[in-house]
């Protein structure tokens, strides 16, 4: 199921220009990942778009003390970052349209999507619009998600992409519009 940058804009309105840069990336990523039906492109369309500020976003905000929070301790090492202060916080931050953060996270990311580690040398590769699509649509296959989307379990989806249902409020918004335009 491919969109057009117009159906982009209806979901997404706040995208403007970056809609039309992410369309090809999105359907090339979407069909590549089984992303392929009007439910799970709905579901999948709004939480990407409230994890990057509608396509606004590929890579985390927040200064160096925020993300020194990846470096070291028992959230760094559940990531597979180093245990040294070596700067693995800010090297693997959040990328990409769902943030993929951690070296364990970039690294499996790298293998499925390249078959190799490059990721772990080009980490800023998942800021550009065909690997920020291509991450975050692994991600969503890699955790199941296209099934919760099938039988509408938004809130478990948002707690596999976030951790918990931090910005419900506007992750079901966006997923309302979807599914108005696409179903």
């Amino acid at each position: 199921m491919d969109i057009t940058e117009s159906i982009l804009l209806q979901i997404l309105p706040n995208a403007r220009q970056q809609a039309g840069v992410f369309v090809p990336a999105l359907n090339a990523s979407m069909l590549r990942w089984e992303i392929d039906n009007p439910k799970r492109v709905a579901a999948f369309l709004a939480q990407i778009g409230h994890e990057s500020g509608q396509l606004r976003y590929v890579k985390e905000l927040g200064n160096e003390r925020y993300l020194a929070r990846y470096d070291t301790g028992t959230l760094a090492a559940r990531l597979g970052n180093t245990p040294d202060a070596d700067g693995d916080g800010q090297r693997y931050c959040g990328r990409g349209l769902i943030q993929v953060t951690g070296r364990n996270n970039y690294r499996a990311c790298s293998m499925a999507m390249f078959g190799d580690e490059r990721l772990l040398e080009l980490p800023q590769l998942l800021e550009q619009p065909q690997w920020a699509s291509e991450s975050a649509a692994w991600f969503w296959q890699s955790r199941g998600l296209n099934q919760l989307a099938d039988r509408g379990e938004f809130n478990r989806i948002t707690r596999h992409i976030n951790g918990g249902l931090n910005g419900l409020e506007d992750r079901l918004k966006l997923w309302a519009r979807a599914r108005e335009v696409l179903c």
